[in-house]
C-alpha cells in the first residue's frame, strides 16, 4: 500500500471514530434530557404547577448549572415537559382508534382515556395549559400541537368512516377540531370544579357528540344506532393504517 493510501485509510478511520464519538455523545446527551424532563414531570407532581427550577433540579439530584446545560432556558423545559405530556395521552390514545365496536363505545373510550389523563396527572396538566413557568414565548406549543395530533386522528378515522357511509368527508377537520376544543374545556372546567365524576362527564359529553354525529347522519339522510357495531371497516382494514394516519 502506498503513503498515501495509508494516509487515507487513516483520515477515514479517524473520521469514523469521530462520528461515532459524536454519535455516542448526542445518545447520552438525549438520555440525560429524558431523565431530567422525568424529574421534572415528579417535581410537579409533588409542588404543583407552580414549580421552581430550584425544585426540578433537587428532584433531578443535579445543580441548576447543570440543568441549564441540557435546557436553553425554562421556556424550553416546558416544551420538553409538555411534549412529554402529549406522548402520553397518544400512547393511550391511538390503540383505541384502532378498536372496532358501537360509535358509542369509541367515543365513550377516547373520552374516558383523555380525562383519566388529566385526573391522574393534574397539577402537570396545569402546568402545561396554564404556561406560568415560560419566561418567553414558545416556539412550539405542547397545548396546540396535542390538540392538532388528536384532531387529524379523529378527522381521518372519521373521514373513513363517512367515505364508507358514502356522504362527503369534507367537514371532518372542522368538526373534529371542534370536538377536540369542546372536551379540552370541559376537561379545564371539571378538573377545577370536580362537582361531577368521570363517569358522569365521559356520559354527558358522549351524549353530546353523538348528537353532532347524528345531526350531520341525519342531514344526508342516515339513522344510525349508536350502541350498534359500525362494521363498516374491517378490522384488517383499520390495522393497515399506518400509524402516521393515527397521530
Amino acid at each position: 500500500m502506498s503513503s498515501n493510501a495509508r494516509h487515507v485509510k487513516i483520515v477515514r478511520d479517524d473520521e469514523r471514530k469521530g462520528d461515532a464519538r459524536k454519535e455516542r455523545w448526542r445518545e447520552h446527551r438525549l438520555a440525560r434530557r429524558a431523565e431530567l424532563v422525568q424529574a421534572a414531570v415528579r417535581a410537579i407532581g409533588e409542588h404543583g404547577a407552580d414549580v421552581g427550577m430550584d425544585d426540578i433540579a433537587a428532584e433531578a439530584g443535579v445543580s441548576k448549572p447543570v440543568l441549564y446545560r441540557h435546557f436553553s432556558d425554562k421556556s424550553d423545559l416546558y416544551v420538553a415537559v409538555g411534549e412529554w405530556g402529549t406522548d402520553l395521552l397518544m400512547q393511550r390514545l391511538k390503540p383505541l382508534f384502532r378498536v372496532n365496536g358501537s360509535t358509542n363505545e369509541l367515543i365513550r373510550r377516547l373520552l374516558d382515556a383523555y380525562l383519566g389523563l388529566i385526573e391522574e396527572y393534574p397539577d402537570l396538566y396545569r402546568f402545561v395549559v396554564q404556561r406560568n413557568f415560560t419566561d418567553r414565548p414558545v416556539v412550539s406549543d405542547p397545548v396546540s400541537n396535542e390538540k392538532t395530533v388528536i384532531a387529524n386522528s379523529l378527522a381521518r378515522l372519521l373521514g373513513r368512516y363517512m367515505r364508507a357511509l358514502g356522504m362527503d368527508s369534507g367537514g371532518v377537520e372542522v368538526w373534529s377540531h371542534g370536538l377536540v376544543g369542546l372536551v379540552q374545556a370541559s376537561g379545564d372546567w371539571w378538573l377545577d370544579r370536580q362537582t361531577m365524576s368521570r363517569d358522569d362527564l365521559t356520559t354527558y359529553l358522549a351524549q353530546v357528540i353523538w348528537s353532532a354525529i347524528d345531526g350531520v347522519l341525519r342531514s344526508a339522510g342516515l339513522v344510525l344506532d349508536p350502541d350498534e357495531n359500525l362494521d363498516l371497516l374491517a378490522e384488517a382494514d383499520l390495522e393497515a393504517v399506518p400509524d402516521d394516519e393515527l397521530g
